[in-house]
């Protein structure tokens, strides 16, 4: 986790460093998955064929302990490979992709205890995102992720499926 937590102010730094030959624009979206922290929000900066993120959002809901919410930080480019639009995104991400629970058991003279311990863990994933009007314009956006994760006990990797609105 203390690694993890070492790369996300690195990813952020990047994800903002100025770009000299494109000119660039803000944009705000709304939605589910990788770029959104779960069902949440983001704030990006666009060019051309690169869009780079902050999102917040929460990934899970329990009733006994409530919303699991966090930020995430990524970059998608349109550029990769040799598409005629910039409609196809590839990309790299660092989120808050859940949270598990631990229980610890001990006997006492009372009876048996037990404590519940809950933490959030995070992940570093790769994503594919299609933009319906290309990564510079306003529109819907699907795409799919998938991500290793620092989960003691859940799965080591799971994915998100996306759908979205950047404005």
């Amino acid at each position: 986790m203390k690694k993890l937590a070492l790369i996300l102010p690195i990813l952020s730094v990047n994800c903002f460093a100025q770009l000299n030959n494109q000119e660039q624009q803000y944009s705000v979206g709304i939605g589910m998955g990788a770029l959104y922290t779960g069902l949440g929000a983001n704030i990006a900066l666009l060019s051309q064929n690169d869009m780079k993120y902050l999102s917040l959002g929460c990934v899970e809901y329990s009733s006994r302990f409530g919303s699991t919410c966090g930020f995430g930080a990524g970059w998608v480019k349109t550029d990769l490979f040799n598409f005629d639009n910039n409609k196809h995104g590839f990309g790299i991400y660092a989120s808050l992709v859940g949270s598990e629970v631990s229980v610890k058991y001990t006997q006492s003279d009372f009876g048996n205890d037990y404590i519940l311990k809950e933490h959030d863990y995070y992940g570093l994933g790769l994503s594919y995102t299609y933009f319906f009007n290309g990564i510079n314009n306003s529109g819907t956006t699907l795409g799919v992720s998938i991500h290793g994760t620092n989960a003691d006990f859940d799965s080591r990797f799971a994915s998100f499926l996306q759908v979205g609105y950047q404005f």
